[in-house]
């Protein structure tokens, strides 16, 4: 990157090590911490959606909805995060495939299922064939995130729905009282008021999803501890013009501080919006909230 980098033999000391960590790989290394941002932030609001449509359809009176929403949070909270992480990228990969196969290529007439083969025509291919690297590492990254998605989902549906309950009833039963309807009492009483009780819940799972990140490295998805380890591993003269020893130790401890940077930050930044959601509720925190003032 700088000028002087042209020939590593030539340096030492900390010229050597700050040409070392401006290589294009660290470079690369560096927009993976982006990339684990990038993955929170879509995931964290896709989940919570989720896990708002999953709760509110385990509390539906429309049996199939309830039966639906009260299986999404069983099957996906009974079954160990990393093998819903490894089926749901394969399944959900093949579910888009075999949908645009359907579509583009009607009158196929071999069958999709060839042994322990997924044949599908060369059009429904996804990504395509010919398209470019960024396209396929886009499109990973994307079903990764869904992936997420799905299983927190499920998480954020459980709090969501014991946080609905712990609304007191006599506040459900005032608002019918004053002529609400079902809907009008859920969206104008019923939700404002059960975050208070989903807050905690769903800081915890917020800190979850931090620390299930490095996931990514096992679905493909080149991420911070993919690099760690691919840089931090012992590099050979022949094969690098900057050799070192095994240097992952080095290299996970950075990972360590920046996590525990990020979720300290979380906590700060949720303990903010806890004072700020419980402020003048009937809580045990907003009546502490009440005495401090007072």
């Amino acid at each position: 990157m700088f000028s002087y980098c042209t020939d590593p033999a030539t340096l030492d000391g900390l010229t050597w090590l700050g040409c070392y960590l401006t290589t294009g790989k660290h470079m690369q290394m560096y927009w993976a911490f982006g990339t684990v941002l990038l993955l929170l932030a879509i995931t964290a609001p896709t989940a919570l959606a989720f896990g708002f449509a999953g709760a509110s359809a385990a509390r539906s009176n429309v049996a199939p909805l309830r039966w639906f929403g009260k299986t999404y949070i069983s099957v996906v909270r009974g079954i160990p995060d990393i093998a819903f992480f490894l089926f749901f990228v394969i399944a959900l990969d093949q579910a888009f495939e075999f949908l645009r196969h359907k579509v583009k290529c009607p009158d196929w007439s071999e069958p999709i299922r060839q042994g322990n083969d997924f044949v599908v025509c060369t059009a429904a291919k996804l990504p395509l064939g010919n398209a470019p690297q960024w396209v396929h590492e886009v499109y990973g990254f994307l079903l990764a995130a869904l992936t997420f998605a799905i299983v927190f989902g499920a998480f954020a549906a459980n709090v969501l729905f014991g946080a609905m309950r712990a609304v007191p009833r006599g506040q459900l039963e005032t608002a019918e009282a004053y002529g609400m309807n079902r809907r009008q009492t859920f969206w104008r009483v019923l939700v404002p008021q059960m975050w208070v009780y989903a807050l905690p819940g769903l800081s915890n799972l917020w800190m979850v999803l931090i620390k299930a990140t490095p996931l990514l490295f096992l679905l493909g998805v080149e991420d911070i501890v993919y690099w760690a380890r691919e840089l931090g591993g012992a590099k050979q003269p022949r094969f690098t013009d900057y050799p070192h020893g095994d240097w992952r130790m080095w290299y996970f401890l950075a990972l360590l501080i920046f996590y525990l940077c990020f979720t300290k930050l979380s906590e700060v930044m949720l303990d903010r919006l806890m004072t700020k959601l419980t402020h003048g509720q009937a809580t045990a925190a907003g009546e502490a909230q009440r005495k401090a003032t007072a």
